[in-house]
């Protein structure tokens, strides 16, 4: 639809009266915008960004379309941002697989913190740390004694390694002193299943994913791994309750390419904010069991910093090596 000459004279007089970048960030979007998720459809990260981009979609007035690029442990959508025009018309579902990568894999063709401008963070989810019922543990002191008395013999899946739930194992052994080997699957769907078959004894896992069959006692949560109890379990205890200083969390959020205009992260962290302030945006991350992660970009990268050190120490001490 075409404006009236004299509306759209006002409006082209309106912005040149702002300075160059503000007045690009109150026309953005002009079109579509893809967020790429480096991971296959169906993931937790991909249902993520497909709850955020609708969010920003129905703000912003233009599609903000989810575009899945798994691969190379998160690597090949990621890099297909960086690699991107810094126009702010192609953003990142950032987790905590990227902060886990920077020290996996030691010759990536980019350096995450720089080339990755952060925009907001959008929420955390706690893990579990359960146990096959066959495990004589109903609490995480008893497992640990019981892995104590039992060195090498007890089994502990991921989802793969270097998983999120891989290094939040590895950081759990290496501070509750334990010898426990190392299974690792290709997701984590299959490493429940053998969880609850008993061909593994242990596992920290997202909540998500073990929630029901927990509920259903297939499986024994002994403590979640955040430094709050879940609402979604409310009667476990935390892993640092036991174990001081312990915690382990996936997180999400938005990244850009670096070198997109400030103005435009400004206003897309400040839409995701917006949020949490929504009933029903709030209650559909609650559903997912996460915990907004409500602040500036430079807050969000300040966490993605702090947690790229974090497990680099822990990737180091474990030597973990990528697949």
């Amino acid at each position: 639809m075409q404006l009236p000459r004299r509306q759209f004279l006002h409006l082209a007089a309106g912005a040149a009266a702002l300075p160059a970048g503000i007045a690009w960030a109150q026309t953005y979007p002009l079109r579509p915008v893809r967020v790429i998720v480096a991971t296959a459809a169906g993931a937790t990260t991909d249902i993520t960004a497909r709850l955020l981009a609708r969010w920003l979609s129905e703000r912003l007035g233009q599609q903000f379309v989810v575009e899945n690029r798994p691969g190379g442990g998160n690597n090949i959508g990621t890099e297909a941002v960086v690699r991107a025009p810094a126009d702010g018309y192609t953003l990142l579902l950032v987790n905590s697989v990227n902060a886990i990568n920077a020290t996996l894999f030691e010759k990536l063709s980019y350096n995450f913190i720089n080339d990755i401008a952060p925009v907001a963070g959008f929420f955390r989810v706690p893990m579990v740390l359960q146990v096959n019922p066959s495990v004589p543990a109903r609490t995480a002191p008893e497992f640990i004694a019981y892995a104590k008395a039992n060195p090498g013999k007890i089994n502990m899946a991921s989802a793969g390694i270097g998983s999120t739930p891989h290094v939040a194992g590895e950081l759990f052994k290496m501070m509750a002193g334990l010898d426990i080997l190392h299974v690792p699957y290709r997701g984590g769907a299959p490493a429940i299943t053998d969880l609850i078959g008993g061909q593994v004894q242990v596992m920290i896992e997202p909540i998500t994913g073990p929630l029901e069959h927990i509920r259903a006692g297939k499986l024994r949560g002994l403590a979640v791994t955040t430094t709050t109890r879940s609402d979604a379990l409310p009667d476990l205890p935390t892993l640092e309750t036991f174990v001081p200083g312990y915690e382990a969390s996936p997180w999400y959020g938005l990244g850009a390419p670096r070198s997109t205009p400030t103005e435009i992260v400004d206003r897309l962290n400040r839409e995701i904010n917006a949020a949490f302030a929504d009933p029903r945006m709030t209650r559909q991350i609650a559903e997912l069991g996460g915990t907004p992660l409500a602040g500036s970009a430079a807050d969000f990268g300040k966490l993605i910093a702090d947690e790229t050190e974090k497990w680099g120490k822990v990737i180091r001490a474990a030597n973990v090596k990528p697949e």
